[in-house]
């Protein structure tokens, strides 16, 4: 072989290895294999997103799905426990059915890092995955240093219980332990906040039980706001069904929390300090940390461009859910199921070359006050040129009959049934 024909086939060589590192970097599609998304975040937003893009993809896109956790306790619904209308075991959902009807590979793993410009997501066992398109659904963060006094190591003591799993029980506990007349204090959260689980309907979750084992216990709310959602049929109920139990008062009448002292169960206002024999404090929120760690946010949560839930920073993620901002959106389980059906039919339709579906979305937010008393608030949506908009909305009425209230309870049962259906399979 001469010595030209021997440089020649190193060359290639050399070029054919360069090539084979650079697949490792550049997207799947560019190569024609099956395209990869990955969904990080196994809750309402996350969960249907990945089965979603499998399902209607018909195996075509490769799914693949990162949460930590192998169980997934609901946020909908843990006041329904915390009442005891539910068991807690009944609000854990698994992944199998993904897994086994949609083929989509689960990673119980956490998420620590994105490279946006590798298109990449970094685990925390050290490893990777490509992605052509990554869905971030990952709820919230807590700002514990917005409530002065209040921090990451109190929260065992004096729990928020604003994201799904055992903080809830804790609070039961407490309820239920609460000495003879004793009182319950909640600071409640400042907007915007996921909801549910709703701060209003754990209030009268928690006076349900006391009615029954505590009649003469009382619940103070000290309100960072000055007015909150459904607030004439929350008043209306608690006067109802729990006369003087429930006093709301809100930061017009004290003043703004100057200090929770989570070691003696106290929280001082401008107007007065209240004292507690147990406590719950939800502070401020924020999009959960993957969001801020793929730089897709502005500030605590995550710009999106209305017609898709593509992030406003890189047009290959999306961000679903309480981490998003979406307009007149509520931050709410509905609300991320129903933003992801979006997600899903705009990345199926961009990697599959098939047909793209115009944006609608949806939300009911359900409340159970009392037994068979449930309250509703909801709109449909449609994306505008710059936000998520409201075109009809609804929203249950003060005076309604028992007959009403009980089919609207009825109702929010049975939707958590296919809800959870759509998110699990």
């Amino acid at each position: 072989m001469s010595i030209s024909s021997k440089l020649s086939r190193r060359k290639f060589n050399t070029l054919l290895g360069a090539a084979s590192l650079s697949t490792l970097a550049t997207p799947n599609i560019a190569f024609g294999a099956k395209p990869k998304v990955v969904v990080v975040g196994g809750g309402a937003g996350g969960a249907t997103a990945a089965r979603y893009i499998a399902k209607d993809s018909n195996g075509e896109i490769d799914v693949t799905l990162v949460e930590p956790n192998k169980r997934y306790y609901t946020c909908f619904f843990s006041n329904l426990y915390l009442g005891g209308f539910r068991d807690f075991a009944s609000t854990g959902h698994g992944y199998d059915r993904l897994v086994t009807e949609h083929g989509i590979n689960v990673v119980h793993d956490w998420a620590v890092g994105v490279d946006g410009a590798a298109k990449t997501v970094a685990l925390g066992s050290g490893a990777s995955i490509g992605y052509d398109r990554l869905v971030l659904s990952p709820g919230i963060d807590m700002k514990y240093d917005s409530v002065p006094g209040y921090s990451v190591e109190a929260q065992s003591r004096v729990p928020h219980g604003w994201k799904s799993g055992t903080q809830v029980q804790i609070i039961k506990a407490q309820v239920e332990a609460l000495p003879e007349g004793g009182t319950y204090i909640m600071v409640p959260p400042p907007n915007p906040y996921r909801c549910p689980p709703g701060p209003y309907e754990r209030v009268s979750m928690i006076a349900h039980i006391l009615k029954q084992t505590n009649p003469t216990a009382k619940i103070i709310v000290l309100d960072p706001k000055e007015k909150f959602s459904k607030q004439g049929l929350f008043s209306e109920g608690w006067e109802k069904h729990y006369p003087g139990m429930v006093e709301w008062i809100g930061s017009d009448i004290h003043g703004g929390i100057l200090n929770v002292d989570t070691e003696n169960m106290s929280v001082e206002t401008d107007f007065d300090t209240f004292e507690a024999d147990a406590m719950s404090v939800i502070p401020g929120q924020k999009a959960g940390a993957i969001a801020m760690h793929a730089g897709v946010t502005d500030g605590d949560w995550a710009p999106i461009v209305p017609a898709s839930m593509q992030t406003k920073a890189d047009e290959a993620i999306y961000v679903l859910g309480d981490a998003s901002v979406a307009s007149a959106m509520p931050k709410s389980g509905f609300s991320a199921n129903s933003q992801a059906k979006v997600a899903a039919n705009h990345i199926r339709a961009e990697l599959t070359d098939s047909r793209m579906f115009e944006a609608r979305f949806a939300n009911t937010c359900w409340s159970l006050i009392a037994p068979n008393d449930g309250v509703k608030v909801g709109a449909r949506y449609q994306a505008g040129a710059e936000s998520i908009e409201s075109v009809e909305s609804f929203i249950s009425q003060t005076g309604e009959s028992d007959e009403l209230r009980r089919t609207t309870y009825e109702e929010s049962e049975s939707w958590y049934e296919a809800m959870t259906d759509d998110l699990f399979g």
